[in-house]
């Protein structure tokens, strides 16, 4: 995982008690950060962390199984989406629109890669020698759009362009260029991306395969200055209850913040001006950041 800048979070001292910033995702390739908490450095910690000593951690890969690492890293997911890609476009596979998602009718080969690739949800159908697969609009734009290796239609059966897509999606979800943005933000750095409706937040970023290891992140996604057009986080209270609840099933709370920079939603294009930070927000433990007791002693009036 890269480190990014310091990030600071102003508000009331006792809510501070319990979460800390991180940049996460960044470009940069800095291996410093600084971590603040109000009136209190936290540096003698992170300078302890830098050196090997481990009392505070990032949450890494949870495997499922004895071999689960070595057959990630022998089939890493940037390769296997470009193998998806090209199934894909060889056999000149199409979607269908239908409501909020669009199917697809795979054959064995593109059924294998789409699994494989974790795209989409495979649909039971009575029929034994085709197999239909839903796709979510971010899912399917993604294919479309940016990998250029699917074609849409609609009820005519006639192509969609990406433009006359986008109006149809953003019909069906009014923020869908925003959720989309953040879902091929991280897409592009090959984490595999699925729905975290299960957990309440808007997705989950797994590391890996999800039949190799759990998801390590329940992501948010907030845009810059309208914290209301999600509906989430909006008062430190939904923080509180999220922080809990990803604790509980072992995630950490991603916040995705999009900035539009003054863009208006009336062309793909418009995504390339779009621009997206990423932090991480966890429980601050005294036990777990406490430093050395010999120091403490001494410092003890």
């Amino acid at each position: 995982m890269e480190i990014g800048h310091e990030s600071r979070l102003r508000c009331n001292h006792g809510l501070l008690s319990s979460v800390l910033f991180l940049s996460v995702f960044s470009d940069d390739h800095d291996p410093s950060f600084i971590v603040r908490r109000s009136l209190i450095d936290l540096r003698p910690l992170i300078d302890g962390v830098n050196s090997g000593d481990h009392r505070y951690e990032l949450m890494g890969p949870r495997w499922k199984g004895k071999g689960s690492k070595a057959k990630a890293l022998a089939d890493p997911m940037s390769k296997i989406v470009k193998q998806l890609q090209f199934s894909l476009i060889q056999s000149g596979t199409y979607g269908m629109l239908s409501g909020c998602c669009v199917l697809l009718e795979a054959g064995s080969e593109q059924t294998d890669m789409l699994n494989r690739a974790c795209f989409g949800q495979p649909i039971i159908t009575a029929e034994k020698d085709k197999q239909w697969f839903q796709l979510g609009l971010e899912e399917a734009f993604y294919l479309c759009h940016s990998l250029k290796c699917l074609e849409i239609v609609g009820e005519d059966k006639c192509p969609k362009s990406d433009e006359e897509l986008l109006e149809y999606m953003i019909s069906k979800r009014e923020i869908f260029l925003e959720f989309f943005k953040a879902y091929s933000h991280l897409r592009k750095k090959n984490w595999v991306v699925r729905s975290g409706s299960q957990y309440g937040v808007d997705f989950v970023a797994y590391r890996y395969h999800p039949s190799l290891v759990h998801s390590e992140y329940a992501g948010v996604v907030q845009l810059e200055g309208d914290s209301d057009a999600n509906g989430r986080l909006r008062v430190w209270s939904d923080f509180q209850c999220t922080i809990r609840l990803c604790g509980s099933v072992a995630k950490t709370l991603l916040v995705i913040t999009v900035n539009k920079n003054g863009q208006n939603a009336t062309s793909p294009l418009c995504l390339e001006q779009y621009s997206v930070k990423e932090h991480t927000i966890t429980r601050w433990s005294p036990e777990q950041c406490r430093e050395d007791q010999t120091i403490l002693k001494n410092e003890t009036w």
